[in-house]
């Protein structure tokens, strides 16, 4: 039976979500420690993000005559890639310049050790009334790919620059957050009922 409009209309109390209300927070690693004002004020220059995503790979299994089943057996995650506003003293660019440099020394382009150039990154998302209600931490996170800035005598616009980031996987921290309230919680019931011998065993 199709639904009334009223349970339709009913739906919608709230306000929708808007790919607006957000903001970025990128962390850098000790190694870039120079460029720590340039990376505070990324939260001000992130013009486009994304949520991260999650995808299960599988493989087909096949029992008897019954139908092929898909089977999970690895968990994959997408690269972030976020557009920053460039400054007119390039300062952005810089940092992510340097950041790769960390990375790969252009000097003799030996890597580094990945705990040397990796920082966590949380991603935020805003209701309308600038209260938050989702975020994301992007764990062990850096960059991979600086794109180009194109140059054009006849473009009037602002740079900007795009930064693709790999990381390890990413965890919903206000969910984690509960997660763990709700087990402190427990667990402070039990040693309350220890204490007090209410225990049924």
């Amino acid at each position: 039976m199709a639904a009334h409009i009223n349970d339709f209309l009913g739906s919608f109390k709230k306000d929708v979500a808007k790919p607006s209300r957000f903001d970025v927070q990128v962390n850098i690693p000790l190694i870039l420690a120079p460029y720590v004002t340039t990376a505070r004020q990324l939260s001000f220059r992130c013009e486009s993000a994304q949520l991260p995503g999650r995808a299960l790979m599988t493989a087909e299994r096949k029992i008897g005559s019954a139908p092929l089943q898909k089977v999970p057996y690895q968990t994959t995650y997408n690269d972030a890639q976020m557009t920053f506003i460039v400054t007119n003293d390039m300062t952005e660019k810089v940092l992510f310049d340097a950041w790769l440099e960390a990375i790969n020394p252009s000097s003799n382009y030996n890597f580094n050790y990945k705990a040397n150039y990796v920082s966590d990154i949380l991603v935020n998302q805003y209701d309308s009334g600038d209260n938050l209600i989702y975020q994301v931490q992007l764990i062990d996170a850096f960059p991979i790919e600086v794109n180009q800035l194109d140059l054009n005598w006849d473009d009037q616009d602002y740079h900007k620059l795009a930064v693709v980031f790999a990381y390890t996987n990413w965890a919903e921290t206000m969910v984690t957050d509960i997660t763990k309230t709700l087990e402190t919680a427990a667990v402070g019931g039990l040693i309350n009922d220890l204490n007090n011998n209410t225990l049924p065993f």
